[in-house]
């Protein structure tokens, strides 16, 4: 990639600017609104929205743009956020196949000491330099898709040394990449062999030991918690994450991915910014959801990869719940960072709009990450990050599947190449 200096950019001819607004998650009705501007320019000036214009007007500062995008009538938006991913990881899990194929579950691969298990000793024997090295191409791939903000947690560790290791490849990579990267620890993924049988013992570990030193090295901004049958119960995963709490660190939560043990329930009672997978939901846990205010960050294409049921995102939206569309690229329940294809599932699978589609991978994942009042929508004063599409409106990107329709990404005013 070549990296441009950042000074002034116009993007004009654009066909259909479409966004949502504001800096707030958005639920219910909407979710569903988003700003259509025709015609549209956009003049960006020192990596930030300056003025947008439509009706074929032209900004104040145009004639003087150092660089002109010509978008040739095309589609643009906000720059994707990607609010689950877990790309720092060792070696892969193609070997698992066969298993899955055979009929072994996420949970029995997971007993018998493959799955998390598998990807921690690979992510304990990786070195520093070689994780970054990996985990680098994985954000140039995403960048390429679109994808211009992202989440990504640790949790291959499951020790000290490899925690910090995961997280300091992250702290890494939100210096030198262009990404905006935000790290959440996640420590509680799994139960580590040497603590098997006693997910109590480990917890208070976390507790004592681990997070208190992300807290006060500043690690991370968010603490996880794989919430789930044969992993760590809701007591468990309150424990864990009062204690982020105390410790300044925001709560996300994986829950009720594949029994409904209470995580969607928890993380409404604990205000939680997000709540993932949520496939097995019940009324009770969505119910919390909404009244805690907690953004629903659902994953399509690990239910697609693992052939599990769909979240019911409908039913969340009727509720008022901010809904949020993400990869969650991972070495084994999917192994895809491609948030286009999570797209296509959000509108064929979840049966979303386009509207509330592109509302789910812009303004509120960046609301949940704490970063709605920088980025997420396509307005005067936020970051200057869009993507120019090969499509002339949103309803081609929901259509189309297994092309890469970007043909240019902005990031903080930067084209990239």
């Amino acid at each position: 990639m070549v990296r441009r200096r950042m000074g002034t950019l116009l993007i004009q001819n654009i066909g259909l600017l479409q966004t949502p607004l504001g800096n707030e998650k958005r639920g219910g009705k909407a979710q569903g609104e988003n700003a259509k501007r025709r015609d549209a320019a956009i003049f960006i000036e020192g990596g930030i929205i300056r003025e947008i214009t439509d009706g074929g007007k032209l900004p104040a500062g145009a004639t003087g743009a150092e660089e002109v995008i010509d978008a040739a009538g095309r589609l643009v938006t906000p720059g994707l956020v990607d609010a689950h991913t877990h790309l720092v990881f060792g070696g892969y899990r193609q070997h698992e196949i066969p298993l899955k194929l055979a009929g072994a579950g996420y949970l029995d691969i997971l007993k018998a000491g493959g799955g998390i298990l598998d990807t921690v000793q690979k992510t304990r024997e990786a070195d520093f330099e070689s994780l970054v090295e990996k985990s680098r191409g994985f954000l140039d791939e995403m960048l390429s898709l679109g994808v211009t903000t992202c989440e990504a947690k640790s949790g291959y560790g499951l020790d000290l040394a490899t925690e910090e290791k995961q997280l300091r490849v992250l702290g890494r990579l939100k210096e030198e990449h262009r990404m905006d990267v935000v790290a959440t620890f996640m420590g509680a993924h799994a139960v580590p062999p040497e603590y098997k049988g006693r997910p109590d013992a480990y917890i208070r570990m976390i507790c004592e030991e681990i997070i208190p030193h992300v807290a006060r090295h500043k690690l991370a901004a968010y603490c996880d918690v794989f919430c789930e049958d044969s992993v760590f119960n809701a007591q468990q995963s309150e424990a864990y994450l009062e204690c982020a709490r105390q410790h300044g660190l925001g709560l996300r939560i994986h829950a009720d991915e594949i029994e409904d043990i209470g995580g969607s329930a928890l993380a409404g009672r604990l205000f939680a910014a997000s709540a993932d997978h949520l496939i097995a939901a019940g009324e009770q846990g969505l119910a919390s959801l909404a009244r805690g205010g907690v953004t629903a960050t659902l994953l399509p294409a690990t239910s697609f990869y693992l052939d599990k049921p769909y979240a019911p995102a409908r039913r969340m939206i009727e509720l008022g719940i901010p809904v949020s569309i993400a990869s969650d690229f991972n070495p084994g329940s999917c192994p895809s960072l491609n948030l286009q294809f999570a797209i296509n599932l959000g509108y064929l699978r979840y049966k979303m709009t386009p509207e509330e589609v592109l509302t789910a991978i812009t303004i509120n994942p960046a609301g949940s990450i704490g970063l709605g009042e920088k980025l997420g929508t396509a307005e005067a004063g936020k970051q200057a990050d869009l993507v120019i599409w090969n499509a002339q409106d949103m309803e081609m990107l929901c259509y189309r599947f297994g092309s890469n329709l970007v043909r240019d990404v902005v990031k903080k005013g930067e084209r990239i190449q």
